[in-house]
């Protein structure tokens, strides 16, 4: 899996990261992107009933690839792999995370923000590097900066893109991008409108499909 991450993250550019309070507003919520096109969903590990939520998913929407997120320690982490997550991302950096999932062939995102921890985790074998909260130091001016020295490290700004932006962090240098609220606004969710979250994540990828061309 390690080996494809990087062909993956340039073919879908984008995640739908997803933490529902409820086990079913959540699968809906991923069947709503996933009717849309995209193709990476994280479910947060502190979703209501994850590990259940992720091994549905996988069922029902073969054609995506299905990884989580707040990941805090080991535990969490075996957990996380024993019921079949496809890739993990870490809000900080902990060199006995990445060390484990990589003996597992899973890809392992840790979050940083500073040049020096992006190095880091780069350092000690992450395939890419989430940038979190990346709006704090700038947003896309942040991402085109980094670009001079740490032009080889993938990275996937998260905290800060919006649909209407996100196109401006791929453009800027980023490998992919990560939405959570932009793509599945409260009132949405409260109402269960599900087709208008699969006509935000059009919209999403309408936006990067054209800033690509």
């Amino acid at each position: 899996m390690i080996d494809n991450w990087l062909s993956l993250l340039r073919r879908n550019r984008a995640f739908a990261v997803i933490r529902a309070s409820e086990f079913e507003m959540g699968r809906q919520m991923a069947r709503a992107v996933a009717a849309s096109g995209m193709e990476l969903i994280e479910i947060t590990w502190n979703s209501v009933d994850a590990p259940n939520l992720i091994n549905k998913l996988r069922c029902e929407l073969p054609s995506c690839t299905i990884g989580t997120g707040t990941i805090l320690n080991s535990q969490d982490l075996h957990d996380a792999i024993a019921c079949g997550v496809e890739y993990i991302f870490t809000p900080h950096i902990d060199p006995e995370l990445i060390r484990i999932a990589t003996a597992k062939n899973i890809p392992i995102i840790p979050g940083a923000l500073t040049p020096t921890e992006i190095v880091t985790a780069w350092n000690l074998g992450a395939p890419s590097i989430k940038v979190f909260p990346v709006q704090s130091l700038g947003g896309t001016s942040y991402i085109k900066s980094l670009q001079g020295p740490l032009k080889h490290i993938p990275l996937i700004p998260t905290g800060g893109v919006t649909i209407e932006n996100a196109e401006q962090f791929l453009s800027a240098g980023a490998i992919a991008v990560g939405l959570s609220g932009e793509l599945f606004p409260q009132a949405l969710i409260r109402a269960r409108n599900w087709e208008a979250i699969t006509q935000n994540a059009k919209k999403l990828l309408q936006n990067i499909n054209t800033s690509l061309l």
